[in-house]
């Protein structure tokens, strides 16, 4: 199974493709969609969008995965990266590839076994899953390839509960 993870923004969209199978992550590809500060929302969001639907076309993923919005301080952040989010959630649903969100509890936990773990924590377990020689720069990157991984293990999970039982 191909996965895109993606983690979403509008300044900077982390992506990261991972190929899952035998219960072994191999990565295919991982960057960043960035934008120009000085661009029209609307033109960002369409490079987004572009970008977002390039990477499908070139990969076929079978999942998507991104990450849910958490934010608690700045209410217009919050706002503008909910448009990004929007933005990759409709490039996906455009080309039907199916679609999973993920908490940044529920990615922290798949990778480190503990939901309040921190981001060094996270980037090493994504290095050391994947073999990585480094930690993918921007930190962007990093969490888009996370939440790729989420995804593949709980894929993976919810099909071993399925064969024990029967449903």
């Amino acid at each position: 199974m191909i996965i895109l993870g993606i983690d979403p923004g509008y300044a900077i969209v982390g992506y990261g493709l991972v190929e899952f199978q035998n219960n072994r992550f191999k990565v295919l590809d991982y960057g960043a969609i960035t934008t120009d500060k000085d661009e029209d929302m609307s033109v960002r969001l369409k490079h987004i969008y572009s970008e977002l639907q390039h990477l499908i076309d070139l990969y076929h993923p079978d999942a998507v995965a991104i990450e849910e919005l958490f934010f608690n301080k700045n209410a217009k952040t919050a706002i503008l990266v909910a448009q990004g989010r929007g933005t990759a959630i409709v490039a996906c649903a455009n080309k039907n590839v199916p679609l999973h969100e993920y908490t940044p509890l529920q990615i922290k936990q798949a990778l480190v076994g503990y939901g309040r773990a921190d981001k060094k924590q996270i980037q090493y377990m994504v290095r050391m899953i994947l073999n990585l020689k480094e930690v993918p720069k921007p930190d962007d990157t990093a969490d888009a390839l996370a939440v790729a991984i989420c995804h593949g293990n709980s894929y993976h999970a919810s099909n071993i509960m399925d064969l024990k039982t029967g449903i």
